[in-house]
């Protein structure tokens, strides 16, 4: 939207990403967290893939969807209005065949993969509930999507970025309930644990080919994840939107710095980690919690 392409017009350049091709899975909702990173690294010189599962959502807020949005076919457009080049692929992360189809698009459009953003998450809903309530197959569809949607597309773009040398950058969106564990959240908190994990264990094994691997681990953000999170979570009696106004202010004010994170926010972050400033930093879980975590 326009304050959004305005941040980013009236920002300074930092990195340059020229000539640099990134993918950037999940990134089709107008305010999440995939949008923000696609544009900025657009900004910074790389051409870029953005990847999600549907065109549109059912659940898209009103004035989305007064304002025209348009998902993928959306944030292509904004990313060329930048002046680079764009792909808009429609992708399930946890599908090898897909994920393969994904890369081999990418490269039969650009020839390379510099940066690999794996943001792609599960929808909060079911999963949002006590142990003795949480059933096997909302268990499974979190881990299907957060940590074997990340394994499958890391490996895939690994294995060119190796083939083809020169390094690379891999981050992955894990999140600050991968660092403390929430009542009500143990299958997200497993998952973005095994994140942290994961991101550990492969910056490893891909060093020796400098090919960086970081993750990023934010708060809560002001995207449309909070929207299924309040619906999955209001009390009886509270609408979802009553309970997604309540539970951003009692964030904000529990956060040192006063607010809940943008995606801009995160966005900053991923374009550092995509860029050559961060050639010596591997293995990381960085923090983007406004100080409300610390490790």
């Amino acid at each position: 939207d326009e304050n959004q392409l305005s941040n980013l017009e009236s920002s300074k350049d930092m990195y340059d990403l020229n000539g640099k091709v990134a993918i950037i899975t999940g990134a089709g909702g107008r305010h999440g967290i995939g949008r923000a990173i696609a544009l900025r690294l657009a900004q910074e010189g790389a051409d870029v893939v953005v990847t999600d599962i549907q065109r549109s959502t059912d659940a898209m807020r009103p004035e989305d969807r007064q304002a025209g949005w348009r998902g993928l076919d959306s944030v292509v457009g904004e990313i060329e209005a930048l002046g680079r080049q764009a792909l808009g692929l429609f992708s399930d992360v946890s599908d090898t065949g897909q994920v393969s189809d994904m890369v081999a698009q990418t490269l039969d459009r650009f020839g390379h993969i510099d940066i690999l953003v794996n943001n792609a998450g599960s929808q909060p809903g079911r999963d949002r509930v006590l142990l003795v309530d949480l059933e096997e197959d909302a268990f499974d569809e979190v881990m299907r999507v957060n940590v074997k949607g990340t394994y499958l597309c890391s490996r895939a773009v690994a294995t060119h970025m190796i083939a083809r040398g020169g390094g690379g950058k891999i981050i992955i969106i894990s999140s600050g309930a991968g660092k403390r564990g929430r009542a009500r959240f143990a299958a997200y908190c497993s998952s973005k644990f095994a994140l942290i994990g994961f991101t550990q264990s492969i910056a490893q094994e891909l060093a020796e080919h400098k090919i960086n691997v970081n993750a990023i681990c934010p708060g809560l953000v002001d995207t449309e994840r909070a929207d299924f999170i309040a619906a999955a979570m209001a009390p009886e009696g509270q609408s979802a939107e009553e309970h997604r106004v309540l539970m951003l202010r009692e964030r904000s004010e529990s956060v040192p710095l006063g607010r809940v994170a943008q995606g801009d926010d995160i966005a900053r972050t991923a374009a550092f980690l995509a860029s050559g400033e961060s050639d010596y930093l591997t293995g990381l879980s960085i923090s983007v919690a406004g100080g409300s975590e610390m490790n």
